[in-house]
């Protein structure tokens, strides 16, 4: 289910004339009955809104006053979350014959035409508020506090994202929370700027618009409206002059590729791309290669076990972002620890909405081929998992088949769409074979039965930050480091990261720099070790310039590694005999 939460305004929506119809509480009941939560934001007053709507209870939170006020109807609290109003305004209204003049435990209300008035004392005592208006209602309350607001603040309370909500109203006050809903709805009745800026207009009005808002999220979680949200699709790269876009809701993908065929900076691009949305993510990372990732708890590593019950606390807040790092975990304790998890994040998912993706790193450790996951733990309409694997035949089938949308990345990327639909057993796609240049990916979007497609991918930003810490300074293994050698193999000079293979570039004699550039070596360490395809063809277009100098290769090289890594304005001269 997409959509947990309806919020809805009172007057001029839910209420007409400030009544609610029989009808419309009865569609309310049909909502809550679907486990769905009701969430009022309305610009009344608290004792106003209970006198005239005595059906409150059906709301499990009320946003009063404009976003100033909330009320818990089952506990009757009551709690104002910002600063009441000024008694120096309120006194200089008065004192000028602002009439009628409503103060509230946060917000100080009249109509127009008094709004000049009520602007200018505002200005002229110096305060920190602003005006809202409500069709003809001129509403004071402090800066920044709206009916956006107090509705985060009931999210809050309950748990659960904006991305989970859906929210109606009719007048201009109600934009603000509107706006911060996944889709937004006006009743016909509606202003027409209110109509112009939301992503319905129901076809009736106030509270019979309400109730066919709830009639359409009821019958298919508004799912034929997805197409019109694309403004929180997630961006991937471009195909000639168009964007390719992924939709943010419903899909599974899968991205596979051999080591180095730059799976890992799409995979990262993808999970930017979340975060820029703000959607919640849960990323599994069996080999710690997520333990610097932005915007994200790490919980577990190599000194310690994540626990499910960390990861789940800490996903209750859908602003927080989880990667649980298993390099501490043995391998044959992973799968279960996995198994205990899933069931756990997918049971929360099913009452809260998130976490919105479930992002799996080298899934084949978590789902191998040869995996029987217990009945049910995988739900039939498994949605918003992203699997990241080396070849799809070391997934499981039951995963396999659940696969939407495939990413294939490296040379052999036509060979590992046909690998995915034999182990999904589904028909290869019918296509030519098509060729890669290094940034490119091969998109199947399988469910809308279109052929594969070729794509420019967007470069990951944490990628390139994740090299500078890395590569450009860091300490790589021995077995990944580059070496000099030279024709003779005479040589054993080690270059543990890119400072160090600059330094030692500098160093060497031209007939040894000259061997490695011509062999392909220095293209070669910087695809497969430093995992930079845009380098490594430009060092591959360096080594095939004719007549060009070990000088001058060797300044080209420096310079096009210098572009995209921020290294010492000096670096230290060669150690003699360093290996």
């Amino acid at each position: 289910m997409r959509y947990h939460v309806l919020a809805v305004d009172f007057d001029g929506t839910l209420a007409d004339s400030g009544r609610v119809a029989a009808s419309t509480s009865e569609a309310l009941i049909r909502c809550l009955a679907t486990g769905r939560h009701l969430v009022m934001v309305t610009g009344r007053e608290l004792p106003d809104l209970l006198a005239a709507f005595p059906q409150i209870d059906l709301f499990e939170w009320v946003v009063a006053e404009n976003g100033g006020v909330l009320y818990h109807p089952s506990t009757k609290e009551e709690r104002l979350i910002t600063e009441p109003p000024s008694e120096k305004l309120i006194d200089a209204l008065q004192r000028r014959g602002v009439a009628p003049l409503s103060v509230g435990r946060s917000i100080a209300a009249t109509w127009r035409p008094h709004e000049t008035v009520v602007l200018e004392t505002i200005r002229d005592l110096g305060l920190d508020l602003q005006i809202i208006f409500n069709k003809g209602a001129v509403m004071v309350l402090p800066a920044g506090v709206n009916k956006a607001f107090g509705f985060a603040a009931a999210l809050k309370e309950m748990g659960i994202s904006a991305h989970n909500a859906v929210g109606i109203g009719d007048a201009e006050n109600d934009l603000a929370f509107l706006r911060k809903c996944e889709l937004s709805a006006a009743v016909r009745n509606a202003l027409p700027a209110v109509k112009e800026a939301v992503d319905l207009v129901t076809n009736r009005d106030h509270g019979s618009g309400v109730a066919e808002l709830i009639d359409m999220v009821v019958a298919d979680d508004l799912c034929s409206f997805d197409g019109d949200l694309k403004r929180h699709y997630l961006p991937l790269g471009t195909m000639g002059d168009e964007e390719i876009l992924l939709p943010s809701y419903g899909s599974n993908v899968l991205i596979c590729g051999t080591s180095g065929s730059g799976k890992s900076t799409v995979a990262r691009r993808f999970v930017e791309a979340i975060m820029e949305q703000s959607y919640q993510f849960c990323l599994i990372d069996p080999e710690g290669d997520y333990e610097a990732f932005d915007g994200a708890v790490v919980l577990g590593g190599p000194k310690g076990v994540p626990q499910v019950e960390e990861v789940l606390h800490l996903l209750e807040n859908p602003d927080a972002n989880a990667v649980v790092c298993l390099t501490g975990m043995s391998i044959p304790d992973r799968p279960p620890f996995f198994l205990k998890l899933m069931s756990q994040l997918l049971e929360m998912r099913n009452h809260t909405g998130h976490p919105h993706w479930l992002i799996l790193d080298e899934a084949h450790h978590l789902m191998p081929a040869e995996w029987l996951p217990p009945a049910g733990l995988i739900p039939e309409r498994l949605h918003n998992t992203l699997l990241i694997t080396v070849q799809p035949n070391l997934l499981a089938e039951g995963i396999l088949e659940r696969v939407h949308t495939v990413i294939a990345m490296g040379p052999d990327a036509n060979q590992t769409l046909d690998g995915f639909a034999i182990a999904a057993k589904s028909t290869p796609p019918a296509v030519e074979t098509i060729n890669l240049e290094p940034g490119e990916l091969l998109l199947w979007m399988r469910e809308k039965g279109s052929p594969p497609v070729k794509v420019r991918a967007y470069p990951s930003k944490m990628e390139c930050q994740r090299h500078h810490r890395k590569y450009a300074e860091g300490e790589l293994s021995a077995d990944r480091s580059f070496y000099f050698h030279g024709p003779e193999e005479k040589l054993n000079l080690r270059a543990q990261n890119l400072i160090s293979f600059l330094q030692l570039a500098d160093g060497v004699d031209d007939a040894t720099w000259e061997h490695h550039l011509r062999r392909g070596d220095y293209a070669r360490w910087f695809r497969e070790s430093i995992k930079d395809n845009t380098l490594a063809a430009t060092a591959e277009r360096i080594a095939d310039l004719p007549n060009v100098s070990a000088r001058d290769s060797r300044q080209l090289i420096r310079t096009a590694v210098e572009q995209d890594y921020t290294l010492p304005a000096s670096l230290p001269l060669p150690v003699p005999g360093a290996s």
